[in-house]
């Protein structure tokens, strides 16, 4: 069954960021689209709004009779759904196309020119950027997203179907489903042990990655990564490097080299360290696309941001809020340090929300060492996604650990108060879980108390 063929497409899982946008692409090439989710959120009311049936039970008599015909219907599923889950396992067993997310994305992006953005850390803010670039610069392109880009307020763009660019992620080795042109690899550090077991096999998956590259694709990879590719970084010997960086204003000028073009006084907008090389990769991959490096730099200089991806709340001269979408202790370093450089002598509190009871056990003092650079940490309970407690491992356990002078766990109710009582200069939400729902909750509190002094 191609893309031509289907008529209907059924989500399992429909609610997530991945798979939202692909529903998204299925309705606005005129498919018939539905889906489940275990719970609604704003993404699903998105969809909705778009005209797409959603359900919250797993339940066969929700689903519409036109996508219980296996001859032309596809469903998609995402690993993170159960396989004791009634619907999927209703229509693994009656002659359905069932496949997953990263399948129907290959299927997809086969016969584009691709652009796929991989790694451990840093694929969503690389491939909002890269989408930003190619759009700016006329590039006929489809983007997949695995946020929602303040530039298209969407986790989707369709400008054309020549060139796409997706994430390749690593989970459950669905990158190795792709087959792109032009391939970057931000990091590889360990993570998803529960999947793969070690960050040796998890290193594996990469290389096998690489070799999904078309051939006479293009490999960008960070300097210092063990991979042999087009080189990127900062103030050293890459293909591509950024010099001479300077703060004007919250905002980075820097100059920036390539075998292209040297550029002085480019800008870009988003802090931290980790950004710029994330803005570099995709100023170096659009390149392939063949738009021209001063209009490339221009481009980088209105790139907005990625909701959740170091996302300023408030930013007034004496109080700042931001929230950062970090959920492994490298994340968290590169937010401390983005939020340090960015704010120096500030009173900083964090509130981090461990993903995972896996990721908090395998990386316990890491979390530990990362966290207590913040002088101030309001720890919640580990947020559990798919996986069920694993005993002794709680967020308690982590805050012995923590070093950090004023340490505290608290329950969601209380974040609002605590806040309030330590009256920071900067404040910071860190985690993957549902602590992005308390955002809108506290920026709302915290705007009504500033107008009221």
């Amino acid at each position: 069954m191609g893309v031509k063929d289907i008529h209907n497409v059924y989500f399992i899982g429909i609610g997530g960021i991945g798979m939202s946008a692909l529903a998204r692409y299925f309705k606005f090439i005129g498919k018939n689209v539905a889906g489940y989710d275990k719970t609604e959120t704003p993404l699903t009311l998105d969809l909705v709004d778009l005209g797409i049936q959603v359900h919250y039970d797993d339940d066969l008599q929700l689903v519409s009779k036109e996508y219980l015909d296996p001859d032309n219907t596809l469903v998609v599923y995402t690993p993170a759904v159960p396989k004791d889950h009634g619907e999927y396992n209703y229509f693994m067993a009656h002659g359905f196309q069932v496949k997953k997310r990263s399948e129907v994305l290959g299927l997809i992006t086969r016969d584009t020119f691709c652009f796929a953005v991989a790694g451990t850390h840093g694929k969503t803010t690389t491939s909002c950027i890269l989408a930003h670039l190619l759009k700016e610069t006329g590039t006929p392109i489809t983007a997949f997203l695995g946020g929602i880009s303040e530039d298209f307020n969407s986790n989707f763009l369709l400008e054309g179907s020549e060139y796409s660019v997706v994430e390749a992620d690593e989970f459950d080795r669905s990158f190795l489903q792709l087959s792109p042109n032009v391939a970057c690899i931000t990091s590889m550090d360990a993570d998803h042990l529960d999947i793969y077991g070690n960050s040796e096999e998890l290193q594996r998956s990469f290389r096998d990655f690489v070799k999904r590259i078309k051939p006479n694709g293009k490999l960008f990879v960070r300097n210092g990564l063990a991979l042999e590719g087009t080189t990127y970084g900062i103030e050293d010997d890459s293909d591509y490097c950024i010099r001479n960086i300077r703060i004007d204003q919250g905002t980075y000028i820097f100059d920036l080299d390539s075998p292209e073009a040297n550029l002085k006084s480019v800008r870009f907008n988003k802090p931290g360290r980790h950004n710029l090389l994330n803005g570099l990769v995709a100023y170096a991959m659009a390149i392939q696309a063949g738009s021209s490096p001063s209009s490339l730099a221009g481009a980088l200089a209105t790139f907005k941001g990625v909701q959740r991806r170091f996302s300023y709340q408030i930013k007034n001269p004496d109080f700042v809020f931001v929230d950062d979408y970090a959920h492994h202790p490298t994340e968290i370093d590169a937010a401390f340090q983005a939020v340090s450089e960015m704010h120096p002598g500030k009173n900083i509190l964090a509130i981090f929300q461990p993903h995972l009871f896996s990721r908090t056990r395998d990386f316990v003092d890491e979390f530990a060492r990362s966290l207590s650079n913040f002088p101030s940490l309001l720890l919640l309970d580990i947020y559990p996604a798919r996986e069920k407690p694993i005993e002794g491992v709680n967020s308690q356990w982590l805050l012995d650990k923590i070093t950090s002078p004023t340490k505290k766990l608290i329950e969601k109710s209380e974040l609002i108060s605590e806040i309030l009582a330590q009256k920071p200069d900067v404040l910071i939400t860190l985690g993957a879980g549902d602590i992005g729902l308390e955002v809108p909750k506290i920026k709302k509190e915290l705007n009504f108390v500033q107008k009221r002094h």
